[in-house]
């Protein structure tokens, strides 16, 4: 993962949320949200050691900084205007928040995922194409939905040759537990916690499509 400097980040994020109103009714006071992911947890440590207070503070308005523990449900909260800011990646933000007539603009990109996103199966050596007539875990729609297809792409296999299985963030390293799940596609750290299971293989990871998956505020 290529991370930049966080409060640097902080920074810019806020002069350009303050520009972005200058247009509009004024406002002084904002909430962002955030779900479990290796590259927004600098979101939570930023809003409970009161760095986001800090730089909130400089610019004269008041930032909420709220986690939510389902991924799709975030962005669905941000697309109803529920919050000002949400983390999510860039093809997500050019799904949900654009089809419900949202414009969207990436404040922070937070890292590019290099390996961070991955898709694990039950069993040793196994490979892409062993996901051929498979049930696969993942959140549907989301980033884990566009990797699977560009794993499958990889081996001259689509979507009709397996069956996706919509599963929560919250909830795939328990599904992944039980018998009937063998084939998962998920992100950090849910993802270094499946693979630290015993006898299962990590076939495909998101260093194999540098620069596709962004993640952002």
């Amino acid at each position: 993962m290529s991370r930049l400097r966080f409060p640097a980040l902080l920074a810019a994020a806020f002069a350009a949320l303050l520009s972005s109103q200058s247009q509009a009714a004024q406002k002084d006071h904002f909430s962002v949200c955030w779900t479990i992911y290796a590259g927004w947890m600098p979101w939570e440590y930023a809003g409970s050691q009161g760095i986001v207070d800090k730089w909130a503070k400089k610019y004269g308005i008041k930032i909420d900084v709220v986690q939510l523990n389902d991924y799709v449900e975030s962005i669905n909260q941000y697309t109803a205007g529920q919050f000002d800011g949400c983390t999510m990646t860039n093809m997500d933000a050019l799904t949900i928040p654009a089809a419900g007539g949202v414009d969207s603009t990436a404040l922070i990109v937070s890292d590019f995922s290099n390996g961070n996103d991955g898709i694990v199966l039950k069993g040793e050596g196994k490979k892409v194409a062993d996901l051929k007539g498979m049930d696969v875990n993942l959140v549907e729609l989301s980033v884990s939905h566009y990797l699977l297809a560009r794993a499958l792409d990889s081996v001259d296999l689509t979507e009709k040759d397996l069956k996706v299985v919509n599963t929560s963030d919250a909830d795939i390293s328990a599904a992944f537990n039980t018998d009937q799940v063998n084939a998962v596609t998920t992100w950090n750290p849910m993802l270094s916690d499946i693979k630290a299971k015993p006898a299962v293989t990590e076939v495909f990871n998101s260093s194999q499509i540098p620069g596709e998956i962004m993640d952002m505020m």
